[in-house]
């Protein structure tokens, strides 16, 4: 019986890591990669960034691993990125002094990240905002901005850098950004590094609906091995994520029966092949 149970899981696996890859979701395009507080056109003398290159390099650092920083807390403790290795992070780069995109971005992100606790949990991924704009993005600036956007959430935590790794702690995240009269030119970006410290997508865009980040979420949650203990349920509750699907008339998830079905089917078809071959076993050790 055992090992029966243990076939089926690993079946069940397989068909999660299948429906997983059927399901993915497209990559953002980059037609809104930065934000930019001056008109070009206006202000010609203003740097800015080249979108071009900006893409490029948030693009290069996929699939390449975060490096262990060290960053402070809003309550001015030291907090290593390393930690949250284990569970899917989402990391978004914001200055305090920002008056428009970072808490639009920030509130759109916190809608989007509302709609994902109620598919997959608060439990299962964490959600990182890191301020750039050094000296001034400090641990106390960034409990207030947080306050303020009412980011109340046991997952998400506001990270202060030292001046000193800034830039590469910026650069290993591809993100981009320029200094301006009016504040900066940055790439408007939310970084999804998986379980294992690497970076797995970059999602651009201050418009970010729940779908940009409960896809690749999934894929991430239902393709990771299966822990040994509570594996059972942690399979069940990996098929109540990945039978979830987006409703754009609501902008929410709902389950999507049908799946259940076909796994089902799926788990009844494999249960019938192990007893007929469990079957022929005995009857050839009886002959």
């Amino acid at each position: 019986m055992h090992c029966t149970l243990k076939s089926v899981l690993r079946g069940l696996a397989a068909l999660l890591l299948v429906c997983a890859s059927a399901l993915a979701a497209t990559p953002n395009a980059a037609s809104a990669v930065s934000s930019r507080p001056l008109d070009p056109a206006l202000a010609p003398n203003v740097p800015v960034l080249d979108q071009d290159k900006a893409l490029a390099l948030s693009q290069s650092v996929v699939n390449q691993p975060v490096g262990d920083f060290v960053l402070l807390n809003r309550e001015g403790k030291p907090v290593r990125l390393a930690d949250y290795r284990g569970k899917p992070l989402l990391v978004s780069f914001i200055y305090t002094g920002c008056f428009e995109v970072c808490p639009t971005t920030t509130r759109n992100l916190q809608k989007a990240v509302t709609n994902t606790v109620a598919v997959l949990g608060a439990d299962r991924f964490n959600v990182v905002s890191i301020g750039f704009n050094q000296p001034f993005d400090s641990p106390t600036a960034l409990k207030a901005f947080a306050t303020q956007n009412g980011i109340v959430f046991p997952n998400w935590e506001f990270l202060s850098p030292a001046q000193a790794i800034l830039a590469e702690l910026t650069a290993g995240f591809g993100f981009s950004y320029a200094a301006t009269p009016a504040g900066f030119d940055h790439v408007v970006q939310v970084t999804l590094v998986d379980a294992d410290g690497k970076i797995y997508r970059q999602i651009y865009g201050e418009a970010l609906s729940t779908d940009m980040l409960v896809e690749p979420l999934k894929q991430l949650i239902t393709g990771a091995p299966v822990a040994q203990s509570g594996a059972v349920a942690d399979l069940v509750d990996r098929v109540r994520i990945l039978c979830s699907v987006y409703d754009p008339n609501t902008g929410k998830y709902r389950l999507n029966y049908v799946l259940f079905f076909e796994i089902g089917g799926f788990l009844t078809f494999a249960g019938y092949i192990l007893w007929y071959i469990r079957r022929g076993l005995r009857q050839s050790k009886n002959t």
